[in-house]
This record gives structure tokens, C-alpha cells and sequence, in this order.
């Protein structure tokens, strides 16, 4: 959690903060050599080149988001597998309820429609709006919520790659929207999870925890269950499931949850993250983090120790060299730990990429400068 340059230190040492389990045995395939062809001739460029071949280990550096989905279907059991297999040492379950009120790991409470198969099954007639197909000046569109199935029902989809066909005419063409830079090749049948189902996955891998709680689509409270007590359920799981808190990383967008944490749960919310979603804010400026409400200091002091925006904002271009941005450099004078998000989510940065690569074009440059990373492709940190 503490803000690393690759420039500076050695990427081979980043095994430092390998974990028991997995320790020797991850593998990373040939996408880091091929990134590292790509870079321009540097000393980082060749002491990355000096780690080709050699044993990885699993390291706290690299968190799992949604698994390994840049090729496996996210929040399944295959791609929590696959992410542990790379050496990931946090792996997330992002946290959603069903109409039971049983937590399930889904990016979202309304993606089913897109991340699994309920659209071709019986189940979708039970959808929040059923599928409609494209007009001549309208998108197809369809919304499948975890809320509007049971936990047995839920239980029968099978998750596929986070995409739809926005041309489709026909549910099963709207289901075949992978994009051509992933790919299909491990998304036969993926194995949707509860939350207690994907912490017993993760735990022999030794990697910890790292949920999101989720902001519900359906208005709380539900079905007689708050947002509290939607909280405390999150927390629930984990001790009943023996992790010592030290282990968790609990996440919410909700500055609430983190405080509902930190007053209830002092042991989780004492490093429960903040991700900080205020980017979105019309008028926003990372170069101006003293006009946030709450600012850096009033988190520390309302007990927030770790904070978490996406990667642009705690970067800038100074004389054409990436450096911290004012954001960055605020939240480590007020003692916050620092976390980042994504790597590996978007396609090739040379055709657009996407909004978190701000400051750079190449693939490879976007490795040349990081902190604690979430990424889809977790042996890319490893």
C-alpha cells in the first residue's frame, strides 16, 4: 500500500511480499516479456529484462480484480483460480445481494444481462426489463438483476466475458460482444459464487481479501435488510469463515460503509478502503485536492487510513516526466496508504485505451510507474 516507483526500485524485489501458499508457482506466461520488448531502452527496461525466466512468487502488489477477467469470465470461480495461479496476492469478490438477501460476488447488481447466460435461459423472464432488440436508431438493451433471483436460481447461470452485442436483434447474438483483444477461449462455463463460496476458494491459495461492497440498484433498505445491516453481512462472512481481520481489506465507494466499519468493526475498519469516487464530480482537479470535502486530513481524522482513486488521478506530467500528482502527494501527507485501479482492463492504449490511462499511448509505459495495482491480468505485477 505504499506508493512504489519502478523506476526506482527493483521490480525483482517485489517478491518480497510473497505469501506463503503459491509462493514459487506462479506463472505469468509470455505477456510481461512481451510488454518489456516494447519499452524503450532504459536501466528499468533492462533490470525488468533481468527477471525473464526466473521464479515468481505470489506478492501483495498485485490485487486480482474480478479475478483474472481480461480472459476469464470475472467473479467466477475459474477466474479467481487463474488469478491465483499468476501470483496475485489480494483477490476481490465484489459483493451484491440476491432477492434472499444472499451475498453473491457480481461487479455489479444489474449485470447479469451481460456477464452470464440468463438471457438464453428460463430465467429471463424474471429480468428487471427484458431484452429488447436494436432499432434503427436504438441500441438492444436488456437489464438482469442478482436481486431478481433467488440464490438457487442465481446459482444456475453460467458466467461468460463481460461484453453484449449492441447491434443484436436476438438475445443470443447480444450475448456475443466479446471484444476481439480478449477473448472466449475460457468462457465455456463459468462458475458463478456466493461470497462464503469465493472466500473458501481464496483461502488456501494464501492470497487475502480484498471485497467491494457493492452500492445496491434496488432502494434500501430491502426487504427489512439496511445498508448497515448490508455491511455488517459483508463482515459476517469472514468471521464465520475463520479470516482473521488482518487478512481483509474491506472497499465501498460509500464513505458511510467505511464508517459503519470503522465505529463497528474497528479490526476490519482499520484498513477497510476508501475508493474514491469523487473523479466523477463536475469541477474536479487532482491538482487541487485541498477544495475535496472531506479533504485528506479530515479522512485521517475520521479514522480512513487507506484511500483509493483511479490511477490518472494520482499522476501528472511535469517537463514531460510522470510524476505524483497533488492529489498523490496530499493523501501521503495526511498518513493515507494508497491504492490504485486498473491495469490490463482496457485494449491496446495506441487505439483509445481508456479513461485511466491518461498520460500515455503505449502499453508498456503504463508498467513503467505504479503503487499497489488492481489489475484483470494479475500476473502483469507479479
Amino acid at each position: 500500500m505504499r506508493i512504489l516507483s519502478l523506476a526506482t526500485a527493483l521490480p525483482c524485489l517485489i517478491a518480497a511480499f510473497a505469501s506463503p501458499a503459491f509462493a514459487e508457482g506462479a506463472q505469468v506466461g509470455p505477456r510481461p516479456a512481451y510488454l518489456v520488448d516494447q519499452m524503450a531502452d532504459s536501466p528499468l527496461k533492462d533490470t525488468l529484462k533481468a527477471c525473464i525466466g526466473k521464479p515468481v512468487r505470489q506478492t501483495l502488489f498485485s490485487i486480482a480484480h474480478r479475478g483474472a477477467p481480461l480472459q476469464f469470465p470475472e467473479h467466477t470461480a475459474e477466474s479467481y483460480r487463474a488469478a491465483a495461479l499468476m501470483g496475485a496476492g489480494m483477490i476481490e469478490c465484489d459483493v451484491t445481494f440476491t432477492a434472499d438477501k444472499e451475498l453473491v460476488c457480481r461487479h455489479a447488481q444489474d449485470d447479469l444481462h451481460t456477464t452470464t447466460n440468463i438471457l438464453t435461459s428460463p430465467l429471463a423472464e424474471k429480468c428487471t426489463a427484458a431484452f429488447t432488440p436494436a432499432g434503427d436508431d436504438t441500441p438492444a438493451s436488456a437489464e438482469c438483476r442478482s436481486s431478481d433471483l433467488t440464490l438457487a436460481e442465481f446459482k444456475t447461470l453460467s458466467g461468460k466475458m463481460d461484453a453484449a452485442n449492441r447491434q443484436a436483434k436476438t438475445p443470443q447474438d447480444y450475448q456475443n460482444g466479446t471484444a476481439n483483444w480478449r477473448t472466449d477461449l475460457y468462457a465455456s462455463n463459468g462458475t458463478l459464487l456466493t461470497h462464503l463460496e469465493a472466500i473458501e476458494l481464496i483461502k488456501p491459495t494464501g492470497a487475502k481479501f480484498i471485497p467491494e461492497l457493492k452500492s445496491p440498484k434496488v432502494t434500501m433498505p430491502f426487504n427489512g435488510m439496511s445498508q448497515e445491516d448490508y455491511a455488517q453481512k459483508l463482515v459476517d462472512d469472514y468471521k464465520a469463515a475463520g479470516v482473521a481481520p488482518q487478512d481483509v481489506f474491506l472497499q465501498s465507494f460509500n464513505l458511510k460503509d467505511i464508517l459503519y466499519w470503522i465505529e463497528n468493526e474497528a479490526d476490519f475498519g482499520a484498513q477497510a478502503v476508501y475508493l474514491d469516487g469523487r473523479f466523477t464530480a463536475s469541477g474536479f482537479n487532482p491538482a487541487d485536492p485541498k477544495s475535496l470535502s472531506p479533504n485528506m486530513t479530515d479522512l485521517k481524522d475520521m479514522g480512513v487510513n487507506i484511500i483509493a482513486p483511479p490511477l490518472w488521478v494520482l499522476l501528472t506530467l511535469e517537463e514531460g516526466e510522470i510524476v505524483p500528482s497533488a492529489y498523490a502527494v496530499a493523501a501521503k501527507s495526511a498518513g493515507l496508504e494508497i491504492m490504485t485501479w486498473t491495469l490490463e482492463r482496457s485494449g491496446p492504449l495506441a487505439s483509445g485505451g481508456a479513461g485511466i490511462f491518461r498520460l500515455s499511448k503505449r502499453q508498456s509505459q503504463a508498467m513503467e510507474w505504479s503503487m499497489r495495482f488492481w489489475t484483470f491480468w494479475p500476473k502483469m505485477l507479479v
